[in-house]
């Protein structure tokens, strides 16, 4: 099995209004089903052009694709034959409505609304589907996967209100199981939109077995002194008026929980005046979690991206979490079961919101993510340096010595933490295009092959 980026070009027609992403994708998943036999590529269009794709997750066993839309979640076959719709709007809402309107009386004017998919996660354990929306400051469906019926809707709790932000690609979350208890763990992280009061941006939920237990999507821990949560800090929005965290891809590998994000700089060198969104620097970083952590001790985060000769790739549009075959795994020191991390890059550090077309294609180990924050956790117990996280401390707070011993599977204690970093964990890059920027990519072993795919802007296919 080899797992090495082969590439070529395909042109794939959007369909107007939809996600470049999510066709792009579904034109993947119609390529691989149909090569075999050579038949022409099959598509699926929503019932409106306007109601673009959001989001798709493909049932590891039986390769049903799930896709999270404006107003409906789809369930389509392997061949993208549609089995069942289920609505989930528009409805009637106000985003000035705290807690929504179909909690208790709001006295802002509602409208039509459209509700925007921005989390869609396959629960394996309990056969369900987790769905989060924009609607009603961001509530959530837990629908089962057969038929795509509504199993719970929580919504009257601060808890089950995510973000009311309205943008895809700005949330992501990760489900770990926990064997032999009666929930998972849902680690989510979000854009809050400047509502730091009311959404952390950052947390580890419950998700219990029973879709109606009182303590679903409750923090693992919460009290007045330690939570499983972030908060973005109201200093930091008063230093940086737009300042908000994009979680653009999460994963868990071992014994960690990772998010990978794109943020301004908040440094007293690196924020604007003003904090006009052209004039921030912004930087992608990795953060990382102990998986039983319910007190978030073992945050960790260091800035990622690639070089090549002293240009840099530093804003991330896309990551896709794989395993190496024989050569890549050879070219990068480790061996095939390890988890390798593809990531797509836009030139530079400026214009996140409308980044250049010079873009590239890299590849992280995560065994060298994890001994990149292994040192730095080393360096900051020998007492070396700054907690270097502004944005969260609003300071520079001093490393604390203390004689620690730090092994692969540390997860933090009351002191040193959280934990940031200024040392760049560089990846290996594979594959640059200056006109045409790359925007998504995926692996897939076919044929005893692994080839990475890459989307573009336009809409073209590259594997």
């Amino acid at each position: 099995m080899e797992c090495w980026p082969v590439f070529g070009q395909g042109l794939f027609p959007l369909q107007q209004g939809c996600s470049r992403h999510l066709v792009w994708w579904l034109s993947v998943l119609a390529s691989v089903y149909l090569c075999t036999v050579c038949e022409s590529f099959n598509s699926f269009r929503p019932e409106r052009q306007e109601w673009s794709f959001n989001h798709m997750t493909v049932h590891r066993s039986s390769g049903a694709v799930y896709v999270g839309a404006v107003n409906r979640i789809y369930k389509l076959s392997g061949n993208l034959t549609l089995l069942v719709s289920h609505d989930t709007g528009p409805e009637a809402d106000n985003k000035g409505c705290y807690p929504p309107q179909t909690v208790q009386p709001c006295s802002e004017p509602l409208s039509p609304t459209n509700n925007i998919n921005k989390l869609l996660l396959i629960d394996y354990d309990q056969s369900r589907l987790l769905a989060c929306g924009s609607l009603h400051q961001g509530v959530c469906k837990l629908l089962r996967l057969d038929d795509l019926f509504t199993l719970a809707e929580p919504s009257h709790r601060k808890e089950h209100y995510l973000s009311s932000v309205d943008r895809t690609g700005t949330m992501y979350g990760v489900i770990v199981p926990r064997p032999g208890q009666d929930a998972a763990t849902l680690f989510i992280g979000t854009a809050v939109g400047g509502k730091q009061d009311y959404f952390p941006t950052l947390s580890s939920r419950k998700l219990p077995h029973d879709p109606e237990s009182s303590s679903m999507l409750d923090y693992e821990m919460h009290s007045d002194f330690v939570s499983s949560l972030v908060k973005i800090p109201s200093d930091t929005l008063a230093l940086v008026p737009r300042f908000d965290i994009y979680y653009i891809y999460g994963f868990a590998s071992g014994a960690f929980v990772y998010f990978l994000t794109v943020q301004p700089e908040t440094h007293e060198s690196g924020a604007s005046g003003d904090g006009a969104s052209a004039d921030l620097f912004y930087t992608s970083r990795i953060v990382r979690l102990c998986k039983g952590d319910n007190k978030f001790h073992s945050y960790a985060s260091l800035p990622l991206g690639c070089t090549r000769r002293g240009v840099e790739y530093r804003l991330l549009q896309a990551a896709y979490l794989s395993k190496p075959g024989p050569t890549l795994a050879a070219a990068l020191n480790v061996s095939t079961q390890d988890d390798v991390l593809f990531a797509v890059f836009s030139k530079g550090q400026k214009r996140y919101h409308r980044p250049p077309d010079d873009s590239a294609l890299c590849v992280f180990t995560v065994r060298e993510i994890n001994a990149r924050i292994k040192e730095r956790l080393q360096s900051c117990y020998q007492g070396e340096g700054h907690l270097e996280l502004h944005w969260l401390l609003g300071k520079d707070v001093h490393c604390t010595k203390a004689p620690v011993p730090i092994d692969d599977l540390f997860c933090g204690l009351d002191i040193n933490q959280p934990l940031g970093g200024s040392q760049l964990v560089t990846g290996l890059m594979l594959y640059t295009e200056t006109r045409d920027r790359l925007t998504s990519v995926a692996s897939y072993v076919y044929n005893g092959l692994c080839v990475a795919f890459v989307g573009t802007r336009s809409g073209r296919l590259k594997k």
